[in-house]
Formats: C-alpha cells, sequence, structure tokens
C-alpha cells in the first residue's frame, strides 16, 4: 500500500501541465494567431491576459489592430475589456488594473465592474512596458517600424499634435496624469519592449558582453 501511494504521487508529478489557451483558438500552433502580448499577476498566480484580436488563423490579428484588442481573465476566461487598439502590459498595481492602449497611444486602466478602459493619459510613441514605484508609472515607448502607424488612432494624435515619435521612457503621475520626467533614447536602439523599476538600486547599467567591463564589473555570490 506505501508503495502504490509512492507510485501515484510520482505520475502525479509526471503528468504535463495543464494546456492553457483562449477558448477561441483551436489549437496551439506557432502561428502568430492573436498575438498575445502581455500577463498581469495577481498575488503570484497568472490573472488577466491582453492580446489584439480573438482571431483564429495565422497572423489574423493583423486585420484587426485598431478596435480587436481585448483582455482577458485567464481564471475564468472572461473577456473583462474588448474595443482596444493593440494592448500592451496589462499589470494590477493598487487594486486597479493597468493597461497600454498601445494603438491610441494612451495610459489607463480597466474598469472592471463596467468593463471599459479609462484613458489616463496620451504618450508620444508605441507604448510598451509598463512598471510602477509609488504613484508614478514608467512608461516604455518605441518609435514606428516602418516611419508611420498607418490606420492607428496614434498616428492621427501624433500629427494633431505636431509631434513625433520617440524611443525611451517617460514617468507618470497616476494620480493626475502628468507626464513628469522622460528619458529619451537615441541612435540604433530604437523600440523597448519593457521596463522594471529596481528597488533600491542606484545608477545601474548593462555592461553587456563585448567589452571587458563586465569582467571587472560583475560579481557573482556564492551558490
Amino acid at each position: 500500500m506505501v508503495i502504490q501511494g509512492h507510485q501515484e504521487r510520482a505520475m502525479t508529478a509526471l503528468k504535463p501541465a495543464q494546456e492553457k489557451k483562449p477558448p477561441f483558438i483551436s489549437r496551439l500552433a506557432p502561428e502568430d494567431r492573436c498575438h498575445l502580448n502581455g500577463l498581469a499577476m495577481d498575488q503570484g498566480e497568472p490573472a488577466w491576459v491582453s492580446m489584439i484580436s480573438q482571431s483564429d488563423v495565422a497572423e489574423g490579428w493583423r486585420d484587426h489592430r485598431h478596435d480587436g484588442g481585448l483582455v482577458m481573465d485567464v481564471r475564468t476566461n472572461e473577456v473583462v475589456c474588448e474595443g482596444l487598439s493593440m494592448p500592451h502590459s496589462p499589470r494590477w498595481y493598487k487594486r486597479r488594473l493597468w493597461l497600454l492602449n498601445s494603438g491610441s497611444g494612451e495610459l489607463g486602466y480597466v474598469d472592471l465592474k463596467k468593463g471599459t478602459f479609462e484613458p489616463l493619459c496620451f504618450v508620444p510613441g508605441y507604448a510598451r512596458g509598463l512598471a510602477f514605484h509609488g504613484k508614478y508609472a514608467l512608461v516604455g515607448l518605441s518609435k514606428a517600424r516602418n516611419q508611420s502607424f498607418s490606420g492607428l488612432a496614434l498616428d492621427e494624435q501624433l500629427q494633431k499634435r505636431n509631434a513625433e515619435t520617440r524611443c525611451g521612457i517617460v514617468v507618470v503621475d497616476i494620480e493626475t496624469g502628468d507626464l513628469l520626467h522622460h528619458l529619451r533614447i537615441e541612435g540604433v536602439v530604437e523600440e523597448l519592449f519593457d521596463v522594471a523599476a529596481i528597488a533600491g538600486a542606484i545608477r545601474p547599467m548593462l555592461p553587456g558582453f563585448k567589452t571587458d567591463e563586465i569582467r571587472h564589473m560583475v560579481r557573482f555570490g556564492e551558490a
């Protein structure tokens, strides 16, 4: 009986993890059907995901960039907000589900009771990557890959404001929506994919692997 119990526990441990996919996707395949691109955690568990459309064909999301985006609760498979434009970077912070509605150039949050996106402010670039520190949001911005965001509200907003896209990070006061600071990145880097706030760090840097700096500046503790 003891041996049988050990065998049962071992078999349970060896079972593959349950396959998770949006309910409208017929099967998992390397075809980029809905362009699921962001995950928000709640108390250490996956909670919400963002995607650009509910398409079930290869690269079908490209036909729905303007208003096909949505946020889904992975615990219930419920769509909590839709009608978005290329949403990215959902984050649960201070009891709100924050989100970048990138196709419109907006930082805002999802009203989970109403199922609506509530914009807080406009940011001058393709927003992707979101982190928080206190009452401040750090938003990553990217330039357009093909010099324009054709077909998106972001392109119209930039023209209306006589502004150009930029690559960098903006700091937003989430209580007022004011853009307080910005870091502009120029040169070969034109896109950012995520942003992280490192608590307690002063002047962090990435030495890279191509120079001798990494031999003198990086230290690893005991395993």
